[in-house]
């Protein structure tokens, strides 16, 4: 098993794995990045291409390589994250142990597995079954290339009880593990049947392209019904409640397609609607995501954020009626998005644009006008600007919005702006920003995971990484440490001190995560010898101190039991190392 992940490290280059999940930046023979682990403002997230390693300097404090990132950043188990590493790198895994086997078929794995099965059943529906044909016919009606429905892997789910059921429990896994993927449903008497029937399957993926839920759609034209009940009568969507694999809150649908190009055009275009995105990537909007059946989360807008900071709202609503989408707007202007909103013909979707005019979309996407220019056309579309009431209302509808721009340059050119077209003060409409209560968010993704900080270092430990962070970025003093001084140090930093000094290269965690801070890390040369000699001095005063805390101890407990001889020894012991300390003094 050991080979197999040093195999999978050697083909995987740990600078493309974590830039597929966050934005980095080039910092000499390394990189950087806001890190994802924890809310910060200045990079102190850095990456090693030689090491092979990542670590934050900052406030988590953590680190390691390409295999910890997975597990941190996805949440996941061992198992799960060499599972998805292995893919990626082209690695058939092949435990030696039946029983390593059965260890990393994780709880997790196995969902996996439900969850790519059940594609494959409901796209075999589609293409095999009459009404599956149906169903086809109509995404084909919409508009959906043949290419689409192979590349987003559609399907059907057959209109019977236990279609799937029966299928799956065939390949060995039981109904509880379909009920725990979300595709079965147990019944008060205890039975269980399928969840999605006679609908159009829209398999949702994970960043890793792995199906993780699904959501099924009703079309207009099939023939039958739906549970006896009419078609109007019938939700129009079904979907997988929240899993261990999925939680419609921190999936987005689509971005495990999107997210390089979101990346490479520096904006990504958010719809609602499984065809609504399909449409948009047909037409040449492959940066384009939908939310699941959910307002825009902080979780969600977390993940964005390492792609780009440029959002293009692309609903077929009134952006300013919808209260669970302003909510989403709202949280995306705190976390500091460009936000802007894409104009569509009135009751008219992205999909049916498309459909009608493919040119018509590039249009809207380039006339999109920013969010705040957007509230002031609504908001003076409210309310006379001339009359006190009209201005009041005018006021009470932007004030909001004004207060939730993170950055004051351009909350400044806002506040002009509604003072210039209200004809007011600016110090008055800034009076009565201060007034203004706007909803808080815990929105980074990172803020809703809890950050548990690092272990507390002691005063010893920090001196002696400092001082081998030193010597390695000025290894013409690593003579300054002795033999005799290296007898002071922890066993991890004497052992990777005593390699330095035998021109050997140490093999431990310590050495490569303090390799890559002396790297990272500017530091003037005429202060680093000082700096050394100064660690060195409090770290013997340190080894010093405890020795004479030692003795103390001895001596208390020879007093205690009334041993004169062992007192004087001690005694006598105590005093030379004072006088040793004074005299290297």
């Amino acid at each position: 098993m050991s080979t197999q992940i040093e195999d999978i490290k050697n083909r995987l280059d740990i600078v493309e794995v974590i830039g597929s999940y966050i934005k980095l930046q080039k910092a000499g023979a390394n990189y950087k990045a806001l890190c994802p682990f924890h809310s910060e403002k200045t990079p102190s997230f850095f990456i090693s291409p030689a090491r092979q390693i990542w670590h934050c300097f900052g406030g988590c404090g953590e680190g390691g390589d390409v295999f910890k990132f997975v597990m941190k950043i996805e949440g996941v188990e061992f198992g799960d994250a060499l599972r998805t590493l292995s893919q990626r790198a082209g690695v058939e895994l092949k435990p030696l142990k039946p029983e390593l086997r059965t260890e990393l078929r994780t709880e997790r794995q196995r969902l996996y597995e439900i969850c790519e099965l059940a594609t494959k059943f409901f796209e075999r529906q589609l293409e095999g079954s009459s009404t599956g044909k149906e169903a086809k016919k109509y995404l084909i009606g919409r508009g959906i290339s043949e290419e689409s429905v192979k590349k987003w892997r559609l399907g059907y789910s057959p209109e019977s009880w236990q279609g799937l059921s029966d299928f799956l429990t065939s390949k060995g896994y039981k109904n509880e593990e379909l009920e725990k993927a979300g595709l079965s449903v147990k019944s008060e008497k205890g039975s269980f049947y399928d969840r999605f029937r006679g609908r159009i399957i829209f398999p949702i993926f994970d960043l890793n392209s792995q199906a993780v839920g699904f959501s099924a759609r009703v079309f207009e034209n099939q023939k039958s019904k739906i549970k006896n009940q009419k078609y109007e009568e019938v939700a129009k969507y079904v979907n997988t409640p929240n899993t261990l694999l999925y939680d419609k809150s921190r999936i987005l649908y689509g971005l495990d397609k999107a997210k390089l190009e979101i990346r490479k055009r520096d904006s990504c275009v958010l719809v609602e609607g499984n065809i609504d995105l399909i449409m948009a990537h047909q037409a040449g909007s492959q940066n384009t995501v939908a939310t699941c059946g959910t307002a825009l989360t902080g979780y969600q807008l977390g993940i964005l954020k390492r792609y780009s900071n440029n959002l293009f709202y692309a609903f077929d609503m009134d952006i300013a009626g919808e209260a669970a989408t302003e909510r989403g707007i709202d949280l995306a202007q705190t976390q500091g998005f460009n936000i802007k909103v894409v104009r569509l013909s009135q009751g008219k979707d992205p999909a049916d644009i498309i459909y009608e005019n493919k040119e018509g979309w590039e249009e809207a996407l380039k006339k999109a006008e920013s969010i705040l220019d957007f509230y002031f056309e609504l908001a003076f579309g409210q309310g006379d600007p001339k009359t006190a009431e009209g201005k009041k209302k005018i006021s009470k509808s932007l004030l909001p919005a004004l207060k939730r721009i993170p950055n004051k340059i351009e909350q400044t050119h806002w506040i002009q702006e509604l003072s210039k077209r209200l004809e007011s003060r600016e110090e008055d409409i800034r009076e009565e920003l201060k007034k203004v209560r706007v909803e808080t968010y815990n929105s980074s993704a990172q803020a809703q995971k809890e950050i548990t900080p690092p272990p507390q270092k002691s005063r010893r430990e920090l001196l002696e990484e400092r001082l081998l962070t030193l010597v390695l970025k000025s290894p013409q003093d690593l003579n300054l440490i002795t033999e005799n001084t290296l007898d002071t140090f922890s066993a991890s930093i004497k052992e990777v001190l005593a390699k330095l000094k035998n021109n050997q290269i140490p093999d431990s965690p310590i050495f490569n995560e303090l390799s890559l801070k002396a790297e990272v890390e500017e530091a003037e040369k005429e202060n680093i010898l000082p700096e050394i000699k100064s660690c060195l001095y409090e770290i013997q005063s340190l080894e010093m101190r405890n020795k004479l805390d030692k003795i103390s101890l001895e001596i208390k407990k020879a007093e205690e039991g009334s041993d004169l001889k062992k007192i004087e020894e001690l005694t006598q012991k105590f005093n030379r190392l004072i006088h040793e300390e004074k005299k290297e003094n």
